[in-house]
């Protein structure tokens, strides 16, 4: 116990008192993989009495007493340099001193411990570097055992030719003896037998040779030293330092022979290029190409572009083939797209209705359909064109497209005629032939296409279908009846009269053209009528005009691509695929398309984009350039500038919308114009507000609304909404409008003329002129111009008017007067007085 009791404890502090002889401390030690140790350090005092003449008293001992024992496998901290050393001479010890050796010793064990750390971190990088070494020779040793086998196989395979070919120079020695035979087995199992039993032979004999077809070498074994040693064997290979060396002297035999031959490439360059897509294309450095387009005398850079003359120069000269390109390239060449004859297939007409507004071409389509389409028109009148299938009792079918009468719709009308197979001109028989109707038969003849003429209305009384006749040969269009070949039918669309003739003659004509498409090939149609609907987005009537189109197509239309996502007809079912000469209702749009724009369906949604993209820059394109400018035309606009109206029209599909900014446009004068800043498709949007009151636009929506949104802001700004469902109700407020823009016209009308005979003073500032009435009659109030020689000095108004000294209402030519002219003293006798009174009227457009 008293051993227990005596020895100190780790980590305790020792007790005060006086004369202590043991200093103790701790010292943690950390050693590599996370093992530690803690020591006890014990500063033990000593003196030593040294003998008179002896050094001086040896240094303090320091004992190292480790609490607890470290691990069997830890390294033993080494003493250091500085432990090594003698110490100094002790001198007397007091608190200080023993502190600061404390200190020293602490530190010079945390130095040790990080010394063994450090030579242990080196030993492992040696370690490693060793170990990396050796499986790097390990590699390299494997390696040349791989080179040696394979040229070892090379020299036999080497050898078996030259065998082969020795036996076949010679085919005497093919067959060797069985002796012969024998000894060469003896001589490769290391036998060392040479004579036989008929006595030693003088010379020793010829190997043999194997057999053609065999290779005896696997069965000789693995060369021995003995092999080598030996002379029997003349048939040795080269070695393989000379099989390297021979390779390598062939390798510098075809380095020395010269490059090999250029290879000639085909350069497809197009409109524009950069040098760096050149130099890809050509495989050359584009340093090169700049170098040759400086020797041309053209300082470029590898990113700047050159035309395609340049860059036939650089192919040509670079020993290249060019492969000239257009940018026009891109874009789908639907004209030389042509099917061949047995892919073609019997089609269904396109039949289009056209004819002057109100004279029943809906209420005849109606008819012929079963359906009621004019209640569903605002104003009685079509404002759309509408596509229809119809079947005949015979099951065939024909497709109607049902074409606006109003003058406003004009391109509408074209449109109809440009897609259809055959015309329906109807005409009222109680009216005649209108403007519509001429228009009508106009655009009919620009197409190309047959004409049929239903007379309607026949069942009224004022009906006089014979002059409806009449009136057409003035058009150059000669019915069958009068001896020509265009076919008319009398029919009625309310009675329901003559309704099979008609179908019957349409069906006549339809036989005559012989009507042909391929339905098996990629589909093409054109847009009759697009749309934004609120939930299902951009919408486009098409009628596929060969092809057929299916759910899932990728197209592109105009400069829009999409996909078809559904397909809806005109009963509002939906359609998995449309044939030649069927309408349909396409949804799967990017945005809204023009109407009359081809749609053509493509491989896949990159060749959609690719397509749309260079449209759309040629779109841009043309509305960003501007014509040339020179004197003449900039002084000329200048002259010309007239007052503009801004709008912002949306409508609720893109035919109409087309048609209001046509009617719009034909408004303008020379006095003011109709400027539209914006036509779209669809409701009336927060964004068509912010732009109609940054402008101080009205908007004008036809058959649309715009959200609560929208109305918001309006409220806000103080933007004027305009709700039009019929189109001349439309134009007749935008004429109004622009009219009051420009405000009432002002109309002067001359009175009268006088000249200044004498200047008299009239007051203290006034001046008065005394005037001989040349012309005319001059009037109290009446607005004056004092000219000067022709020159306007002032203009004025007769403040008072005398004869004599009386004052008068007016005086006529021949008389003479007095006059004080109001805000201006600047007369002369010689001046002239113009009187005119001023009118203002209410301007029309």
């Amino acid at each position: 116990m008293s051993d227990t009791t005596d020895k100190p404890k780790l980590g305790a502090r020792a007790p005060l008192g006086l004369k202590r002889t043991v200093e103790t401390g701790k010292v943690k030690q950390s050693f590599s993989h996370g093992r530690s140790n803690t020591v006890v350090v014990e500063v033990k005092k000593r003196r030593i009495l040294g003998r008179p003449g002896e050094a001086e008293p040896a240094p303090v001992k320091v004992e190292e007493a480790p609490q607890p024992a470290p691990v069997a496998r830890a390294p033993q901290p080494q003493p250091t340099a500085q432990q090594q050393r003698p110490a100094a001479p002790q001198r007397p010890v007091d608190a200080t001193t023993r502190r600061e050796l404390q200190e020293r010793l602490l530190r010079e064990a945390e130095e040790s411990r990080l010394s063994t750390l450090e030579e242990a971190r080196r030993r492992e990088d040696r370690e490693a570097v060793q170990a990396t070494e050796e499986e790097k020779r390990r590699a390299e040793e494997n390696r040349r055992a791989e080179e040696e086998a394979r040229l070892r196989a090379e020299q036999d395979e080497a050898e078996a030719r030259r065998r082969a070919e020795e036996e076949a120079a010679n085919p005497s020695t093919a067959a060797p003896t069985e002796a012969a035979t024998e000894e060469e087995a003896q001589r490769g199992s290391g036998g060392p037998a040479r004579a036989t039993q008929h006595g030693p032979a003088p010379h020793p004999p010829e190997p043999a040779r194997p057999v053609r077809g065999r290779d005896d070498r696997r069965h000789a074994g693995k060369l021995t030293v003995t092999k080598a040693l030996s002379d029997e064997d003349d048939n040795r290979a080269r070695s393989l330092a000379a099989l390297r060396r021979a390779r390598e002297k062939e390798k510098r035999h075809h380095m020395q022979s010269g490059p090999s031959a250029k290879q000639v490439r085909d350069v497809v360059v197009p409109d524009s290029i950069t040098v760096q897509e050149l130099a890809n294309r050509m495989a050359e450095r584009a340093a090169d190409l700049v170098k040759a387009l400086f020797k041309m005398g053209m300082v470029v850079t590898v990113n700047q572009n050159v035309d395609q003359d340049t860059a036939e120069l650089l192919v040509t000269e670079f020993g290249h083939n060019i492969k000239r390109v257009s940018e026009s390239d891109v874009d789908i060449q639907a004209e030389s797209d042509l099917d061949a004859d047995e892919t073609l297939q019997p089609r269904s007409p396109v039949v289009t209705i056209m004819g002057h507004v109100d004279h029943g071409k809906t209420s005849l389509l109606d008819a012929i359909r079963g359906a009621n389409v004019v209640s569903g028109e605002a104003g009685g009148i079509t404002q759309h064109i509408g596509a229809y299938p119809v079947q005949l009792p015979d099951k065939s079918k024909i497709t109607f497209l049902d074409t606006p009468g109003h003058e406003a719709f004009t391109e509408m009308r074209a449109r109809g005629a440009n897609v259809t197979d055959i015309v329906v001109l109807v005409v009222a028989a109680d009216d005649g032939l209108k403007p519509q109707t001429i228009e009508a038969i106009n655009h009919t003849k620009a197409a190309g296409v047959p004409m049929i003429v239903a007379i309607n209305k026949i069942d009224k009384p004022g009906a006089n279908p014979q002059k409806v006749r009449e009136e057409l040969l003035q058009h150059e269009i000669m019915v069958e009846d009068m001896g020509g070949e265009v076919q008319d039918v009398e029919v009625s669309a309310l009675k329901k009269t003559n309704l099979d003739k008609l179908l019957e003659a349409i069906a006549l004509q339809a036989e005559l053209l012989e009507l042909k498409a391929n339905p098996g090939r990629a589909a093409e149609g054109a847009v009759i009528e697009a749309k934004l609907d609120k939930g299902r987005g951009p919408l486009a009537t098409v009628l596929v005009q060969r092809g057929t189109l299916r759910v899932g197509d990728v197209f592109v239309v105009g400069a829009i691509a999409g996909k078809v996502r559904a397909m809806i007809d005109d009963k509002g079912k939906q359609v998995k695929e449309a044939g030649p000469s069927v309408p349909v209702e396409v949804l799967g749009l990017s945005g809204v398309p023009s109407a009359g724009d081809t749609l053509t369906v493509v491989d896949n949604e990159a060749r959609a984009r690719e397509v749309a993209e260079y449209r759309q820059t040629l779109l841009d394109r043309k509305r960003t350039t501007s014509a040339p400018v020179n004197l003449e035309n900039m002084f000329a606009s200048r002259a010309s500038m007239a007052k503009e109206f801004p709008l912002v029209i949306k409508g609720d599909v893109q035919g109409s919308v087309e048609a209001i900014v046509n009617a719009v446009n034909r408004i303008s004068t020379e006095d003011i114009k109709a400027r539209v800043l914006h036509a779209g498709v669809g409701g009336i949007t927060e964004s068509d507000v912010v732009l109609a009151g940054a402008s101080g636009a009205p908007i004008i929506g036809f058959n649309v609304r715009p959200n609560a949104k929208a109305r918001e802001v309006a409220a806000r700004q103080g933007v004027e909404f305009r709700y039009y469902d019929v189109i001349y109700h439309l134009t007749d407020w935008v004429k109004q409008a622009m009219a009051g823009e420009l405000g009432p016209e002002i109309i002067e009308t001359v009175l009268g003329r006088a000249e200044v005979k004498e200047v008299f003073p009239a007051g203290k500032r006034d001046k008065a002129a005394g005037l001989l009435v040349l012309e005319g009659v001059l009037r109290k109030g009446l607005h004056a111009r004092l000219t000067r020689e022709d020159v306007i000095v002032s203009k004025t108004t007769i403040s008072s008017l005398r004869r004599f000294k009386d004052d008068v209402a007016e005086v006529r030519a021949g008389l003479e007067c007095g006059v004080l002219l109001a805000d201006t003293n600047d007369i002369k006798a010689g001046d002239h007085l113009e009187v005119f009174e001023v009118e203002e009227r209410a301007r029309t457009l």
